[in-house]
């Protein structure tokens, strides 16, 4: 389904945020989230791909893609996206990891998730 854009992809363990079908990871960065209580999967995803967004901003061709996955307590987070010009990357895999390293993000995410559990 598409919303404001957006294609949200559901099933029951994973959630994939993406700007165009069929989603496709030209480059790509894994990461772990440990949650100790129920968050909204559609929201951590959000508000990863604003992030990643901001500090991408400035990549040429770029397409989001955020996949959101349970695993037990831990949320798998696989954060980059579609390229329209190979090579036009420049350092992004290093941002999207910095992105989801930081600890502050990590928190707001958390934070902004837990609210929207029902979700």
């Amino acid at each position: 389904m598409a919303r404001q854009g957006w294609h949200i992809l559901r099933d029951a363990e994973a959630v994939t945020l993406a700007r165009h079908l069929p989603v496709r990871f030209d480059l790509r960065v894994d990461d772990v989230l440990t949650a100790d209580r129920p968050v909204s999967r559609s929201a951590v995803a959000h508000q990863v791909r604003q992030d990643m967004w901001r500090a991408l901003r400035h990549v040429r061709g770029l397409s989001p893609v955020v996949l959101v996955a349970r695993s037990g307590d831990d949320l798998r987070i696989a954060a980059g996206g579609r390229l329209d010009r190979t090579g036009a990357a420049g350092g992004a895999e290093a941002r999207i990891a910095a992105v989801l390293a930081d600890p502050a993000n990590r928190r707001r995410w958390l934070a902004h998730a837990g609210r929207r559990a029902h979700v």
